[in-house]
């Protein structure tokens, strides 16, 4: 396992460097100055000279590169002060270091994963086990619909329905913000609720089907059946045997969506006008701040690696194979 493990973060080291080889010459083989988009309009040719000096974009392509690569590893300097590692840079457009921005607004995108995690995976595995439990019943042709339904649902149609409902027209709720769980607990989950609700609505339907297809398809299985022509308590196999087996393609999945969501939920951020990473990075494209574009996107990339190894990882766990194997 230790050598799995080592093997998988060396890898997971050698595609982050790739990805920000290949995301900084991507964006510096784009015919721009970027000096001058961070130097705005009106901008005399000296004030446009020390901008490039201080973010040095005086210097080679190759040479800019290569304390890019080191400034995440060690730090780097600049006219501003000393950019700690993880460095990803200045950003163009407010000057400010680009892990500074980026970590401004992960509390937000983190309590929204979280709190919507919660939410989602204990309604939606719990219904689909109940569905699977109940086949065929009335019971599980409710919540197979009701599933089928939800699941259609986006959050850009249903958040605002609930704003609509609960903030503009009843009063009853005010407007989703971001109060910092440390300075008031309270405050922070109420001022979050509604994303909660709304984004766990539609992905509890999805973990709903899957969890319902995926333990019937375990109770198929040869060794669940031969464990219930031995006399064990239907309950018994259900959990003991079934709902284990049935858990790594849940795992999977939950991986992709946890890494999509601590990288921004943007669709999420803009229904409710909540300012997270994912909205930085939106604004980072609009406003052309090429650094800050970069770091997002490293940002994410190192969230998709890291939960890749987290789920191969669970998969030990969960199937004693994947430990022999």
């Amino acid at each position: 396992m230790l050598r799995f493990l080592l093997r998988r973060l060396t890898g997971a080291v050698v595609i982050m460097f790739l990805i920000g080889a290949f995301t900084f010459f991507l964006f510096y083989a784009i015919p721009q100055d970027f000096a001058a988009l961070s130097c705005g309009k009106n901008c005399s040719p000296e004030n446009l000279a020390v901008i490039r000096e201080n973010l040095g974009l005086d210097k080679p392509i190759p040479t800019q590169f290569w304390d890019f690569m080191v400034g995440i590893v060690a730090g780097r300097d600049f006219a501003i002060g000393h950019c700690s590692a993880p460095c990803l840079g200045v950003s163009f457009d407010s000057g400010n270091f680009v892990w500074d921005s980026i970590m401004d607004r992960f509390p937000l995108t983190l309590s929204l994963t979280v709190g919507g995690l919660v939410i989602f995976l204990v309604l939606g595995l719990a219904s689909g086990l109940l569905a699977a439990w109940k086949r065929g019943t009335a019971v599980d042709k409710v919540v197979s619909g009701a599933s089928m339904v939800l699941s259609s649902f986006q959050i850009y149609f249903l958040g605002p329905i609930v704003l609509g409902l609960f903030v503009y027209s009843t009063g009853w709720m005010e407007n989703p913000k971001y109060v910092p769980f440390t300075e008031d607990p309270v405050g922070w989950a109420v001022g979050l609720v509604i994303p909660w609700v709304v984004m766990a609505t539609i992905f509890t339907a999805q973990y709903t089907r899957m969890s319902r297809s995926t333990m019937i398809e375990q109770l198929q299985e040869e060794h669940v059946r031969t464990a219930r022509a031995k006399g064990m308590r239907r309950s018994y196999v259900f959990f003991r045997y079934a709902w284990r087996g049935s858990l790594a393609p849940i795992v999977t999945i939950l991986g992709m969506d946890l890494s999509s969501l601590l990288a921004g939920a943007v669709v999420t951020e803009f229904t409710f006008d909540l300012a997270g990473v994912g909205r930085l990075a939106v604004e980072s494209s609009v406003t052309k701040d090429l650094p800050l574009t970069m770091g997002v996107m490293l940002f994410g990339a190192f969230f998709i690696l890291l939960l890749n190894i987290v789920v191969d990882l669970a998969y030990a766990l969960i199937d004693p194979r994947v430990r022999l194997a």
